[in-house]
């Protein structure tokens, strides 16, 4: 357990950020990214690894090494195995207690991740085709935990969008918790 825990590895970034590109790279991930990067906070994002079939070393290394993970549940995050196996990974770390895991549920109901029913649930089915039972199992497991975090909801925006004006930019609405100028997530770590 010595050199493969989160204990032993230290911490290299603040902020690891799981998510799938095509649903918030060009929206929602960018403002986060550029928040944090004026706060200070060390963020990493897997933007410029070449995707192979499976997380490799450097990625398991990045996640290990890492204070807090950021979870962007999207429409189709589900439909990568890649993300997916970021998040056993992920889940892996809590579990031994080094890591905190935010949650974000962007354009998705958190109990369509925890349940993988609707449109989410029909993306992760199509992802499972010819895997293992037990790579399904495991990640319907990590799903369900993630779920099961309390977090912050794209659906309690009320369709009021992100601004990138006033104090930094975030969410009009002021309902689901984020605010660009006021990154809050700074104090758990």
């Amino acid at each position: 357990m010595a050199s493969s825990s989160c204990v032993s590895c230290g911490s290299l970034y603040d902020v690891f950020l799981s998510f799938r590109g095509e649903d918030v790279r060009k929206g929602f991930l960018s403002h986060v990214v550029k928040e944090f990067k004026s706060k200070g906070i060390e963020t990493f994002i897997d933007n410029e690894m070449e995707r192979g079939k499976s997380v490799g070393p450097t990625l398991v290394g990045a996640i290990r090494q890492s204070k807090v993970a950021i979870v962007l549940l999207s429409p189709n995050y589900a439909s990568s195995s890649w993300c997916l196996d970021e998040l056993v990974e992920i889940m892996k770390c809590r579990e031994e207690g080094q890591q905190r895991v935010i949650t974000v549920f962007y354009q998705v109901d958190p109990s369509d991740v925890r349940k993988q029913t609707g449109d989410f649930g029909q993306a992760f089915d199509e992802t499972c085709v010819g895997k293992t039972e037990e790579v399904t199992h495991v990640w319907m497991q990590a799903l369900k935990e993630v779920a099961g975090i309390a977090g912050y909801a794209s659906s309690n925006c009320g369709g009021g969008g992100y601004s990138k004006g006033g104090g930094g930019g975030g969410c009009r609405c002021g309902g689901c918790g984020y605010r660009g100028g006021d990154v809050r997530m700074k104090s758990w770590w």
